[in-house]
Formats: C-alpha cells, sequence, structure tokens
C-alpha cells in the first residue's frame, strides 16, 4: 500500500526517510468568498483576463474537484519509478537535453501562468492558469494523469509553488490573495490577505515557513504561515512586482518590477536586505525594459533577468550585483509576453520559453543557443526542469496548453 514511500525510498536506510504518502480524501462542501478586483493590468493580460472573468457579483467558490486520475504512483512505468528513485543514476545523466514531445496534458482553457514539479512527489505536476484553477497532473499515468483540479481562487491564478514536504501548494492571483492547500484532501487551509492583485509567490529557501509574495501595488511581504501575518514589508511606490528571487546569499531576495509607472529604468531590478528592509542596490539594471523573470544559478555566484529587450541578461549576485556587459542569452523573444527561464538541477543549461511558441535551450557557460524544440502555435510561457531526471522539462503555453519534453 505505501507505494510513494517505496517508490522513491532512498537506497540506504542512512539516508532521511520520503514524507509519508498522499492518497485520495473525501473533499468537504466549500466555502464562498466575494471577488475582489482592481489592478494594473498589461494589455495582453488585460484581453486574456476580459475572457475569463466573471462578474464581480459572482461569490461561488469550488475547493477541488476530485478527477478520475489519481495522485498514487502505482501505475506510473517502473523505469521513471526506478529514475525517481536512484537519484545518483540520474545526476550520471546530466548534458542530457529533452529531444522531443512524450506527455500533453490537456485541461486548462485558457492561458496557463506557471508551472511547477514537485521535488518530493516527482511523478506531480502543478499548473496555475488564468480559467481560476490549479491542475495537479500526474504526469506518467497510464490512466487518466488529472489528479486534481483546485478551484479556492475566485479569479486567475498567477503562480503556483510546492512546499518542502510536496504535501501541499501555494497559489497566488486576481483575488488578492495567496491560498495554501492541502494536495491530499484538495482543501484550503490557509489564506493570506492582500490589499493588491498577487502576481508571484517565492518560498524562502531555507525556512519552509517563510514566503515571499509581491503584487499590483508594488508592495513585497514576507509571510510566516505560522502566524499567517507578514513579518517584514518591502515598499518603494514602484509599479506592480513582476517576479521574486532569493540571492545566493539567503539573507537576500531580488525584486523585479514593471517600472512604466515610475519610468526610473534602474530601479527595475533591486536586491533588498531581507531582516533591514532596505535596497542593497537599485541602479541594477540601467536598460528601459521591464523583466518579467529573475532567477539564480543553483551553484554560481549570479542571477539572470529574463528582458523584454528579447534577451536574457546576467548579473554578479554579490555587491555591487554588477551586469555583464559581454554575455548575454539570446536568440528566443519575449514580446511583451510574461516569458519565464530556468535553470537545470546542475545549472549547465538555461531554458527559456519564447512568443514564437519554442523553448530555447542554452548553455549556461558560454550563453551559446544549444537546442531550439518547436512547443506551441502560441507563446511559451514558462518552462520548468525536473528536479530528479535531467533530461526532462514542463513547459505551459498562451492557449493553455501543458506539456512534457524528454
Amino acid at each position: 500500500m505505501d507505494l510513494l514511500r517505496t517508490a522513491y525510498s532512498p537506497a540506504s536506510d542512512d539516508d532521511a526517510p520520503f514524507p509519508p504518502p498522499i492518497f485520495p480524501m473525501p473533499t468537504q462542501p466549500p466555502s464562498t468568498e466575494t471577488l475582489i478586483t482592481g489592478r494594473y493590468i498589461s494589455k495582453r493580460e488585460r484581453a486574456a483576463l476580459a475572457a475569463v472573468t466573471t462578474s464581480s457579483e459572482s461569490t461561488s467558490l469550488t475547493t477541488v474537484s476530485i478527477s478520475p486520475g489519481s495522485i498514487s504512483d502505482s501505475d506510473i512505468p517502473r523505469d521513471i519509478l526506478n529514475l525517481a528513485r536512484n537519484q545518483g543514476k540520474a545526476h550520471m545523466r546530466l548534458g542530457e537535453m529533452p529531444e522531443r514531445l512524450t506527455v500533453v496534458l490537456n485541461g486548462h482553457s485558457k492561458c496557463v501562468n506557471a508551472v511547477e514539479w514537485s521535488e518530493t512527489h516527482a511523478h506531480l505536476l502543478a499548473s496555475a492558469g488564468m480559467d481560476h484553477t490549479i491542475s495537479i497532473w500526474n504526469v506518467w499515468s497510464r490512466n487518466n494523469k488529472k489528479a486534481r483540479v483546485i478551484s479556492s481562487h475566485n479569479a486567475a491564478v498567477k503562480d503556483v509553488k510546492w512546499s518542502k514536504n510536496g504535501l501541499s501548494i501555494l497559489s497566488c492571483g486576481y483575488d488578492c490573495s495567496t491560498r495554501l492547500t492541502d494536495v491530499d484532501t484538495g482543501l484550503e487551509t490557509q489564506i493570506f490577505k492582500e490589499d493588491q492583485v498577487v502576481d508571484v509567490i517565492k518560498y524562502h529557501p531555507d525556512n519552509s515557513n517563510l514566503f515571499l509574495s509581491g503584487g499590483s501595488k508594488g508592495f513585497i511581504s514576507l509571510w510566516d504561515i505560522r502566524l499567517g501575518e507578514t513579518v517584514h514589508q518591502y515598499k518603494r511606490g514602484l509599479g506592480p512586482i513582476l517576479d521574486l528571487e532569493f540571492n545566493t546569499d539567503t539573507k537576500q531576495f531580488i525584486s523585479s518590477t514593471d517600472i512604466s509607472r515610475s519610468r526610473i529604468s534602474e530601479n527595475s531590478i533591486i536586491v533588498w536586505d531581507i531582516s533591514r528592509e532596505i535596497p542593497l542596490s537599485n541602479q541594477v539594471y540601467a536598460e528601459a525594459y521591464t523583466c518579467p523573470c529573475t532567477r539564480r544559478h543553483p551553484l554560481e555566484s549570479y542571477f539572470v533577468a529574463q528582458s523584454n529587450g528579447s534577451y536574457i541578461a546576467i548579473f554578479s549576485s554579490r555587491p555591487p550585483f554588477k551586469l555583464d556587459k559581454y554575455k548575454r542569452y539570446e536568440g528566443h523573444g519575449v514580446s511583451g509576453f510574461p516569458i519565464k527561464c530556468s535553470f537545470n538541477m546542475k545549472g549547465d543549461i538555461l531554458a527559456s520559453g519564447s512568443s514564437d511558441g519554442c523553448l530555447y535551450l542554452y548553455n549556461s557557460k558560454s550563453s551559446r543557443l544549444v537546442k531550439k524544440i518547436k512547443a506551441y502555435e502560441q507563446a511559451c510561457i514558462d518552462v520548468s526542469f525536473h528536479p530528479v531526471i535531467p533530461n526532462v522539462i514542463a513547459s505551459c503555453s498562451w492557449n493553455g496548453d501543458v506539456s512534457v519534453f524528454e
């Protein structure tokens, strides 16, 4: 019965045990909540949101739908489970890259804004959509791959993150809230309300009880899940927060801001001191482009920022956080879409979505384009490398598709 523990348990008894398995549970009656609206929205987001936003009088709220699929790993092919369990052997395959489309996951009716793999239950993938839902996919299941449809938000969902133990997900969106949901039962366990649309969330890498949130009014908050309230706030009166990322030094974080309101380009990328609530540098990126995504390298002392100039810029993660003027990643397109990028587990490959519907894979050291994969007819929005199997990557599109390449 203990299939997840059996599948992912380490080879040695000395290793730390895998978190307890999760099994379907009956759902409880849904709650209700009034929709809160209002924020700055780009032209592309406004067009997409208009197609899916319901009337402001609508108050019905569905918490979860248990699909015919399952979150269990009981029908997953044995070779996939072996790869997930034998992490050492999987790491030996570094350098391999995805070659072809292997899994198509259909279920969202509108744009998908984010995808993320579970680090602890490696067969599960979460996706967040403009159709107000979060889908949990049992990617390699031989039967129905859609295991959960979580509908706790009553407006478009912008971002989703797995908890460190893999038993819950954190999500945020246009209903001015961040919500913590138990993946096992599908029930919402906590809600964190804000006076702004919440566009991005990020768990603290060293403390799973803390997370950052940023939104439409330019406010950034550090939340403590145990207290259910903010412990730090970071305000500069700038435009909407586009992305957040912890720096290599986890006592710092990086914010990316839509500077169209302030028209001060040097404030588009800011490095913050977490405890002192002050910017360490606000002149990191002086070009007149917004950056919809920032990512730190998993091993080396630099971070990257996806620029609306249709390239990925490189910055030192140490003061004074200088821009590398001699190297950047070019070839893909952004064209106003919220295109994201992602490093693989060892940081030797950087993947990016693109406005032309392709995945672009770059050698992170040389910045050379090494592979281009046609994925969608519309823009490829987000990309996420598998946390264990190095040649697997998930992506999502502006038209609502979710795909896995191997």
